[in-house]
């Protein structure tokens, strides 16, 4: 694919429908040929992300490359299709927009929306941690988000900083739905990155939408304190602590009782009493720090 230069001022956030035009209404398919392929924005394990431009609406998007045989060794083409279906349908400002996607006899490309500031994952390594007013603003946009997600019978399952990407304005966008599923019932895959796990997961009992909640409060630990409120050297310790709800909060960063008041609520063992996301968005640490306005304005 050839390279070229594609200013990141082109990107139009409220043009956001601009890419999905007239030729896609009337039946034509995306090819690589409607697309300027600028530079590479990451790297993923069965293809690469680059920045792109479709040449006719000049809309600036982010083109995810997948290799066909990477996926058949795999055995990822059913969680691939699963992702595209489910994430294509989701309309919410906190979730990266699906577009569209194409392929050609090697790879499969999906046409995502394009978020400039990058990886929350980055942005907390860079930061070490966020200040509670940055913290609660995260979790409450994201509690929305999963609100909006479990509306539509779906479950992210993988809910963690890499997953997470940051828009034009600073808001965070849920990107990743490998791990998401349409659910009417009760699952037992076990699946998501072990830090993040849910008791009932890592026990390999039946889960529902709660483990979507779990992941929120093990986030917020995150953002706080730099480090998942779980981790350990080993993965059996890590397993053991999150079985036994080992939660330990350290006295430095200093951060507030209303803060660990609302991730003890959340972190429960038992699914069925974890804090529901309504009543976190009311949770009054949430409601005296959750301020976009203030965090999206920030120059990150």
């Amino acid at each position: 694919m050839a390279m070229m230069s594609i200013p990141e001022s082109s990107v139009h956030p409220e043009n956001n429908d601009q890419v999905e035009g007239d030729d896609k209404k009337a039946g034509k398919r995306w090819t690589l040929e409607d697309f300027d392929i600028g530079k590479p924005l990451g790297r993923g394990k069965f293809g690469n992300v680059y920045l792109a431009r479709e040449k006719r609406s000049k809309y600036v998007v982010a083109l995810k490359v997948l290799f066909k045989n990477q996926l058949q060794q795999s055995q990822v083409e059913h969680q691939l299709r699963r992702e595209i279906e489910i994430q294509s349908h989701l309309r919410h400002p906190n979730i990266l927009r699906l577009y569209g996607y194409f392929y050609d006899q090697n790879r499969v490309y999906l046409i995502l929306e394009y978020a400039p500031r990058g990886e929350l994952y980055k942005e907390l390594q860079r930061c070490k941690c966020f200040n509670e007013k940055r913290a609660a603003t995260y979790i409450a946009s994201l509690a929305r988000a999963l609100l909006y997600c479990h509306e539509k019978h779906v479950i992210h399952r993988d809910i963690k900083p890499e997953n997470l990407l940051i828009g034009f304005k600073g808001e965070l966008k849920i990107a990743d739905f490998g791990w998401s599923v349409h659910t009417f019932s009760r699952r037992r895959t076990m699946c998501g990155t072990l830090d993040y796990l849910p008791p009932e997961m890592v026990e390999n009992k039946e889960h529902d939408t709660a483990v979507d909640i779990w992941s929120l409060g093990v986030l917020c630990y995150e953002f706080l304190y730099g480090i998942p409120p779980f981790e350990a050297k080993k993965h059996s310790d890590t397993y053991r602590r999150i079985i036994k709800i080992d939660l330990k909060f350290p006295p430095t960063p200093v951060v507030s009782d209303a803060a660990k008041d609302l991730i003890r609520q959340i972190l429960v063992k038992d699914s069925t009493q974890r804090l529901p996301l309504q009543k976190i968005l009311e949770h009054p640490w949430i409601v005296q720090n959750d301020d976009p306005t203030g965090v999206y304005g920030q120059n990150h």
